[in-house]
């Protein structure tokens, strides 16, 4: 596969995005850093969503865990009722369990190492999609 868009959602994102509603969990906040502050100023989804949507039409999406991302964007489409264009959708947490059985887990940050990649901001949405477009390049 050579042209596809990498997602990753971070609970509370490519851009940042004000949730619906503005609330962050404690434990998601301890994770990636992020916080109601951080988001007072966002925009909310449908705005984001017109600038990044031409940028991937027609392709593929491909997150690491995509039962979890996939999720994710079907939801905030349903929050804001708007159509769901019905993505292609690849899963590089499962293609790495098939091409590397032998490493002790398959977190992102282990997969991309295994794939010459160093995620150093683990946990932050753009670092966590560079390192799985790495990967879909290596595996998919």
């Amino acid at each position: 596969m050579r042209d596809f868009a990498a997602i990753d959602f971070e609970t509370a994102n490519y851009s940042l995005i004000q949730p619906e509603p503005n609330y962050y969990n404690y434990w998601c906040s301890q994770v990636h850093g992020l916080c109601r502050e951080d988001t007072d100023d966002a925009p909310v989804f449908p705005k984001v969503w017109a600038q990044i949507e031409p940028l991937i039409e027609g392709l593929p999406l491909v997150a690491h865990n995509k039962p979890f991302d996939e999720g994710c964007l079907k939801a905030v489409f349903r929050v804001y009722r708007m159509d769901y264009p019905d993505y292609e959708f690849y899963d590089t947490l499962c293609a790495s369990r098939r091409a590397f059985r032998y490493l002790p887990n398959h977190q992102l940050h282990t997969v991309a190492a295994e794939c010459g990649y160093c995620l150093e901001n683990h946990h932050h949405a753009l670092a966590d999609a560079e390192a799985c477009a790495w990967i879909a390049r290596e595996i998919l």
